[in-house]
């Protein structure tokens, strides 16, 4: 990214910090939550008992790895928010016995998680060839091209972090990417007792109240902002219509922040609260209706046994 292009996509980025924060409910991104700090938390909280998706997503990648990938019959993986590149393995084993090692693209917004991820895959599949790419699955999906058949993974639910009209358009883009022998796998959290989700967002040991409130943190390193980060407390609670856990930072005690950058200043009171993530659950009905607008269409369907999680496999509508 040349120095102009790096100075326009900071004026952005610093436009939509003063339009999210200045609404009438606060919000912050959440690629705020993924520093080194952020990253390594996220990774503790995979391991959670309470946290059930990444142990599903697994067994569900175990079990149907290699029918996906011959599903797929790619030459070329695109994975998007690869973090720390462990479920990719689980494809790229049933991948490796290519004769020529084949192509893996990943993108993420952390650089050294991705940096690392992408040197212990290449040293542990020395067959395929992996480059990393810095950047923001909603807006980079034009760099991260890879020669046909391609299959783009998406694991982890992390679609269902963007708000509807946001998913929309990420369907949009990414189908008007895809060739006619492209696939694109997806997975989400499925629609289930509140009491089990909001489990998952609440774990008894804290990690991810502390992986919510470090968005604070990241965005007064980052900003020059003076949040009081003890001023806040994680909250995280189902909202039945929308079908979403929201994930919020509520004031315990009166505190005032800024970020003098983009003039912006506000006062919160006991109780005010600042929005940092949502996360769609789905059914299959609903996840297809949300392809659908973008021409794509879900040929398999692969379910962990005890339904809590999904791996949707699609393509392009002919």
């Amino acid at each position: 990214m040349s120095a102009s292009d790096s100075d326009r996509a900071r004026r952005e980025e610093l436009s939509t910090l003063r339009d999210t924060l200045s609404r009438p409910l606060p919000e912050l991104d959440a690629r705020y939550f993924y520093d080194d700090r952020g990253s390594a938390l996220f990774e503790q909280i995979t391991e959670l008992e309470e946290y059930y998706q990444t142990r599903a997503e697994h067994s569900i990648l175990a079990d149907r790895g290699e029918e996906i990938m011959r599903d797929a019959a790619a030459v070329s993986l695109v994975e998007l928010g690869s973090g720390a590149g462990r479920k990719i393995r689980l494809l790229l084993d049933a991948w490796s016995q290519r004769d020529d090692g084949g192509r893996c693209v990943m993108l993420d917004v952390n650089e050294s998680f991705l940096a690392a991820s992408v040197r212990t895959l290449g040293e542990r599949y020395p067959r395929c060839a992996f480059e990393g790419v810095v950047g923001d699955f909603s807006k980079d999906l034009r760099r991260v091209l890879a020669p046909s058949p391609c299959m783009t993974v998406f694991f982890a639910g992390t679609v269902g972090n963007l708000y509807p009209d946001a998913r929309r358009a990420f369907f949009a883009t990414l189908a008007a990417s895809m060739r006619p022998s492209d696939s694109f796998l997806v997975g989400v959290d499925l629609v289930k007792d509140r009491a089990r989700l909001e489990r998952a967002y609440n774990d008894d040991a804290g990690v991810t109240a502390d992986f919510n409130k470090n968005a604070l943190r990241v965005v007064n390193q980052r900003f020059g902002a003076d949040f009081d980060e003890g001023a806040f407390e994680h909250r995280a609670f189902y909202d039945d219509e929308r079908q979403w856990i929201e994930m919020r930072l509520r004031a315990t005690r009166a505190s005032v922040a800024s970020i003098p950058e983009i003039e912006w200043r506000r006062r919160f009171a006991v109780g005010d609260e600042i929005r940092t993530e949502i996360s769609c659950k789905f059914t299959r009905r609903s996840l297809e209706r949300a392809l659908a607008g973008a021409g794509l269409l879900v040929r398999a369907w692969h379910a962990d046994r005890e339904g809590l999680f999904a791996l949707a496999h699609c393509w392009k509508r002919a």
